[in-house]
């Protein structure tokens, strides 16, 4: 029986390490995702007001750095999206006699696609890597279970500062890429003397904008902030770690945001379509 037994148990980590098995971690990842983001939305609804002395300065801290601190990075990505795509494509659509098209490609290309997956794709580059390095050290010196002896519920202290801000500061940084990149599109446009004055650019804008459009645009850039503060947090703190196994967790959680923001902007497409 101990023979069978260990055969079994050796045949289940091969299946488990093997190619075959990457259906089997991927599900397991995304079972332990979820229960950890219900952990962490029971914390926030029965905890939120608790402490805001502490917790409300930690969010504008997240704010500040996943937010203000990526301004300059945004403003930079707003003026090369707007020269390659929407200075290119006003000038490509004029040229062809398809201006009218000119507000419905924009609202598409730049408010519904590109500028929200950008934003979060930033957010997660600067603010998500930095907050599995910082959660995976901490829980690797074992100061995660020191606040729990010192009665400190560790969601509340380091996961819901880090979603609320996270979310905040992705929708901001959203709208700032999208204004930047309609606003420099414009510019290059006009340099290239495509005859479009800027009331006939912003009448075609406002003609294809629909309030779907801004609600769905806060509620999507909303919603990668919390897959990537999710992602990261969970990365850090799911399980015990060892400082060297930082890195690895850090990687992963990058490789895992990236596919969370994609599987999110899939599920406001069908939205999008059946609106």
């Amino acid at each position: 029986m101990a023979t069978v037994s260990v055969s079994w148990g050796a045949a289940a980590r091969a299946v488990w390490r093997g190619p075959s098995g990457w259906l089997l971690r991927a599900l397991a990842t995304l079972y332990e995702l979820g229960a950890f983001t219900v952990i962490t939305l029971g914390v926030m609804l029965t905890k939120f007001r608790r402490a805001p002395a502490l917790i409300r300065p930690m969010i504008r801290e997240q704010v500040w750095l996943a937010g203000v601190r990526l301004l300059p990075m945004v403003v930079f990505l707003g003026l090369v999206l707007g020269l390659v795509v929407v200075g290119q494509t006003v000038a490509l659509l004029t040229r062809v006699g398809a201006h009218d098209f000119i507000g419905t490609v924009m609202v598409v290309v730049v408010m519904r696609e590109l500028g929200p997956l950008l934003a979060a794709l930033l957010v997660l580059a600067r603010s998500g890597t930095a907050t599995a390095v910082e959660l995976g050290t901490v829980r690797a010196l074992g100061e995660v279970e020191a606040l729990e002896s010192l009665g400190v519920d560790p969601v509340h202290y380091l996961v819901v500062p880090r979603v609320v801000g996270l979310a905040v500061a992705t929708f901001c940084l959203t709208t700032y890429l999208v204004l930047v990149t309609v606003l420099s599109g414009w510019v290059f446009a006009f340099l290239q003397d495509v005859p479009l004055t800027p009331g006939e650019y912003f009448q075609q804008l406002n003609g294809a904008l629909r309030v779907e459009d801004f609600v769905l645009l806060m509620l999507k850039s909303a919603a990668f902030g919390i897959v990537i503060a999710v992602v990261s947090c969970y990365q850090g703190l799911a399980r015990p770690l060892h400082v060297e196994e930082v890195s690895r967790v850090t990687t992963r959680a990058v490789i895992e945001g990236v596919v969370g923001c994609v599987v999110v902007d899939a599920i406001f497409l069908l939205g999008y379509l059946l609106l």
